[in-house]
């Protein structure tokens, strides 16, 4: 039973951590004009460099005409490109436009500046424990997908 309680905790914690890190990242974005499905889907572009609209879809659970709408108005705002496949004109890929790259970049980098001014506040043994808990909880999730 007490490990059933502890796992519940877990959980419950990392739904926290999960929550105040969204609401960090909902607040970054907010400052850019774009919403968090928008970020989500530039995130994963940034990624992936180029990805069809289902695996957009997929990676993102979300429903292809969710993600088809997300990436009209990102297509509006020339922040992401549509390319029709030459071999099946079927296949729609998505990338991120040229002219979006540079601020792109800056927005990745404050980014990465908002979670380091967030990890300095920690001691290298807090930083280790941390390191060492996702590392865990990342293996026993890959371990429970195969």
């Amino acid at each position: 039973m007490e490990i059933l309680n502890e796992s519940m905790e877990v959980a419950s914690l990392f739904q926290e951590v999960m929550q105040l890190f969204k609401h960090s990242m909902n607040k970054l974005l907010e400052e850019t004009g774009m919403s968090a499905p928008q970020g989500m889907v530039l995130g994963l572009l940034s990624k992936k460099k180029k990805i069809k609209i289902t695996e957009l879809s997929h990676e993102l659970c979300l429903s292809n005409s969710t993600v088809s709408g997300i990436v009209d108005r990102l297509e509006k705002q020339q922040m992401v490109v549509r390319e029709r496949s030459e071999s099946d004109k079927r296949v729609v890929y998505v990338s991120i436009s040229p002219n979006f790259k540079d601020m792109h970049e800056a927005f990745h980098k404050q980014f990465q500046k908002n979670i380091q001014n967030t990890m300095s506040k920690g001691s290298i043994d807090e930083l280790h424990k941390i390191f060492e808990g996702l590392s865990t909880l990342k293996k026993l999730l890959s371990d429970q997908q195969k």
